[in-house]
């Protein structure tokens, strides 16, 4: 093999579409826009325009609000937390946080806090310190022995 004669694969890459190159071209003529009108042309403005009439955004009444100061926690059941302990990613012994969690893997990013949900089963006696917890999760990591401390 020479520097000369390096070259790319078959296929790797492709040549650009000429557009309005004439009819052999199959973009020929109108060049793939198709008729004439605004939609032809460039600067095309018309999404949301509805020949007039007032359009379907400014028809519907406006509702609700999103709060730009709620805070968004990052959501886990028991019954997945018992899975990661089961599988040797998380040692109960140790306190269980947001921290533990995203390096183990089972979240992918903490968020404002962690809250514990009550779905599954947890067997494991654990230590959570969490952002907040329904009260089903902590009445089951309480009658387990375990302690749930809750962080501000």
């Amino acid at each position: 093999m020479k520097l000369n004669e390096i070259r790319d694969n078959d296929g790797a890459r492709k040549a650009r579409m000429r557009i309005c190159r004439g009819i052999g071209s199959g973009k020929g003529k109108t060049g793939g826009r198709g008729g004439k009108g605004q939609t032809a042309r460039t600067g095309v403005a018309i999404n949301g325009f509805e020949g007039g009439q007032m359009p379907l955004y400014r028809r519907l009444p406006k509702r609700g609000f999103n709060n730009i100061f709620a805070n968004k926690y990052a959501e886990i059941n028991l019954g997945r937390l018992q899975a990661a302990i089961d599988k040797g990613l998380i040692d109960s012994s140790k306190e269980i946080d947001v921290a533990v969690l995203c390096q183990a893997g089972v979240i992918k990013q903490g968020y404002n806090g962690l809250r514990l949900l009550g779905n599954g089963e947890l067997k494991a006696k654990i230590t959570v310190k969490v952002a907040g917890i329904t009260k089903s999760a902590k009445a089951v990591v309480e009658n387990n022995g375990g302690q749930v401390i809750i962080a501000e």
